[in-house]
């Protein structure tokens, strides 16, 4: 069960099933057991995402050390619209949320409409596309915008669009400038806050520490006052820990259950028992970031008596004597004066007899 409030944290199994049902089963199974929220899958027709003959990323050819097309590759990694119905009731009946993004009108209206899908998240690939992501916010439901590869003033134009259909329930608008200068004219309506969040993204697998920019992530949430996350392709876990640290409120990150095995993406992902180390050190650090006021919390109101001091006497003072610093001392515990109020005691003639170290309470 997700809970409200809690950094939301999703297992990009991706197309690390190669093509296979059962093995996709087994990658809800495992996101499930590492306590992540959500597993998400992609959801594709070859013939529609690409031409035939355009060429593998050099990240691809690395990986998959074979001569294909992206056609070619992409091809055997897809799932039909039934497996990913049996996928995604699999998913319902574990308890882990399904997500898949579209990568075209028809998969995003059968994930909305025969899956009833609960969320969306729009790939960096497709920010610039303009009208497919007008529909997704047709929908009128949460949206996740990964912004790999894309300039601040491009993310600004996807969310002017998106902005543009919620207000006015229109896919259709006179022109891009039109867009545009609605979006800076008028204020932003409620709902956008509620329904987008940014993915800040770094479009390499892996990606190069150097290139990720983290900071960057959080002047996406301040540009467009949203809330903000990290799409991590980088190796181990630690920038997606970071990332917790620097308020992320949606961490995303590949997994695969054998780094070794043939496909585009499994090197860069993470495997099980690093998955399950990735959440729980997010849901640690989560729990440690806690509230911004700076206060004791209740377990230290015991810890600060035997830790701080009281001021005693230093030596035996009779009544009557005059209060000095060559008279009186700081000690544990701090069940008594403060030696803070040191100056106010200064100078005070004692009422009654102290034997050295004894509190003083004038």
């Amino acid at each position: 069960m997700i809970v409200k409030n809690q950094i939301l944290i999703i297992a990009e199994a991706g197309v690390n099933h190669n093509g296979c049902l059962s093995t996709a089963f087994e990658l809800a199974d495992v996101a499930k057991a590492c306590g992540a929220d959500i597993v998400k899958f992609q959801l594709f027709n070859t013939d529609k995402l690409v031409s035939m003959n355009a060429p593998l990323a050099k990240y691809q050819r690395k990986n998959l050390k074979q001569d294909l097309s992206q056609h070619e590759m992409l091809k055997s990694l897809e799932l039909t619209y039934d497996e990913h119905l049996e996928l995604s009731n699999y998913c319902n009946s574990i308890g882990i949320e399904y997500l898949s993004t579209a990568f075209d009108e028809d998969c995003l209206e059968f994930l909305d409409k025969e899956i009833n899908q609960k969320r969306f998240k729009i790939p960096s690939g497709e920010i610039t596309n303009g009208l497919f992501l007008a529909k997704h916010a047709m929908l009128s439901k949460p949206l996740i915008l990964s912004t790999g590869m894309a300039t601040l003033s491009e993310v600004e134009m996807a969310i002017a669009i998106i902005t543009y259909v919620l207000k006015t329930g229109n896919l259709h608008a006179d022109s891009v400038d039109h867009i545009m200068k609605e979006f800076v004219s008028n204020e932003i309506p409620p709902q956008l806050e509620k329904l987008v969040t940014l993915l800040h993204c770094s479009s390499e697998y892996p990606a190069p520490l150097d290139t990720v920019n983290l900071r960057s992530m959080k002047t996406l949430g301040a540009a467009f006052n949203l809330n903000y996350g990290y799409s991590d392709h980088t190796k181990g876990v630690e920038i997606a820990i970071a990332a917790a640290s620097l308020g992320a409120r949606v961490i995303e990150k590949h997994f695969t259950l054998d780094k070794t095995a043939k496909g585009p993406d499994h090197a860069a992902s993470l495997n099980p028992d690093e998955l399950k180390l990735m959440v729980s050190s997010i849901r640690n650090v989560e729990n440690a970031l806690g509230s911004s006021v700076k206060r004791p919390s209740f377990s230290e109101l015991d810890t600060a008596k035997l830790a701080r001091k009281s001021l005693v006497a230093a030596t035996d003072i009779k009544q009557g004597e005059i209060l000095s610093t060559n008279n009186m001392a700081s000690i544990r515990p701090g069940t008594g004066i403060s030696p803070m109020f040191i100056w106010d005691l200064i100078g005070k003639e004692v009422r009654r007899d102290y034997t050295a170290g004894e509190e003083i309470c004038e």
